[in-house]
């Protein structure tokens, strides 16, 4: 029988590998509310099965291991794959919740997260490999897990699990453009000033000025992908025109560890700038290659102001 101490230095050990569990969840399903339950269930699974955890020493392996059976349940639950490049129920990830989990001295073993392990690029293109390939590709290349531990994991042997490791990589291969380093650099930075100034003045032509002339627009969960600039000017019209109803501040942010642009919208004849919509940017040489729009519905994870005066 399990006391009340052995239980709480359960709850404490298992509380310290939370939020890289939670990451985990997310790059296997691609929605951080989805995540969220995942997570829930697994950790209920693991205080179900606590008494079967032999060697605490392996906590952290038998967590994932619960985690991505949860992931793994869920994809086969909901039946869905993106058929393109679109994933429809992707959402943001606040950079200040994945800093949360760098790594102290005593836990050397805690994940760090690379930029290019959640980007939303990478985040999106993962979901489009079957379930238990995306789970061998998270395993072996962002936790470093071995053939052997990854194969334990997936009750698959080591031949199919590193098949279905080379399928994965060369899927990413084709798609993934060239990773960047993980810290935002000067391009990056420069242009969120620029995306954010010619925002705040409504100049539609200096924020096309920003743009590659393929810039690409998406904007989950809707299916709509505007690309080029000829593409999106009417969207600059709406949104900077003479008929827009308002003006405009914005907020930088960061999020995936990327660059990304929370705005408010104040009407005409109000006097408060409230919540409108949360803007991911990806940089290509010097210029905004891509940009992801979200709802406002994330500015509390971020902890941005619910309005601004």
């Amino acid at each position: 029988m399990i006391s009340e101490d052995m239980a709480t230095d359960f709850d404490a050990a298992v509380e310290r590998h939370r939020r890289e569990l939670h990451v985990h969840c997310y790059r296997m399903l691609g929605s951080f509310d989805e995540a969220e339950d995942a997570l829930q269930e697994a950790l209920l699974r693991a205080w179900r099965a606590r008494s079967t955890l032999v060697d605490t020493s392996g906590l952290r392996p038998w967590l994932y291991k619960i985690a991505t059976n949860v992931c793994l349940d869920q994809l086969r639950a909901n039946k869905r794959r993106p058929t393109t490049s679109e994933v429809p129920w992707l959402q943001p990830y606040p950079d200040r919740l994945l800093d949360e989990i760098a790594p102290p001295e005593e836990e050397p073993d805690a994940v760090v997260v690379a930029r290019e392990t959640i980007e939303l690029t990478y985040i999106t293109l993962i979901q489009l490999l079957p379930a238990r390939q995306r789970a061998v590709v998270i395993l072996r290349d962002v936790l470093d897990w071995s053939a052997a531990e990854t194969a334990e994991l997936l009750d698959m042997s080591v031949a199919s699990a590193n098949s279905a490791l080379q399928r994965g990589r060369a899927t990413l291969r084709e798609r993934l453009p060239q990773r960047e380093p993980r810290e935002l650099d000067e391009d990056e930075r420069r242009l969120l000033e620029g995306f954010i100034a010619t925002h705040e003045a409504c100049d539609a032509e200096g924020a096309a000025a920003l743009m590659r002339e393929d810039i690409r627009i998406t904007m989950p969960p809707f299916p709509d992908v505007y690309e080029g600039r000829d593409a999106i000017a009417p969207l600059l019209v709406r949104a900077f025109g003479p008929d827009r109803g308002g003006d405009w501040r914005l907020l930088p942010t960061r999020v995936n560890r990327m660059p990304a642009a929370a705005s408010y919208f104040r009407r005409d004849g109000e006097s408060e700038f409230r919540p409108f919509k949360l803007d991911v940017l990806r940089v290509r040489d010097g210029k905004v290659a891509e940009v992801t729009t979200f709802d406002s519905a994330f500015f509390g994870r971020l902890g941005l102001p619910e309005v601004l005066r």
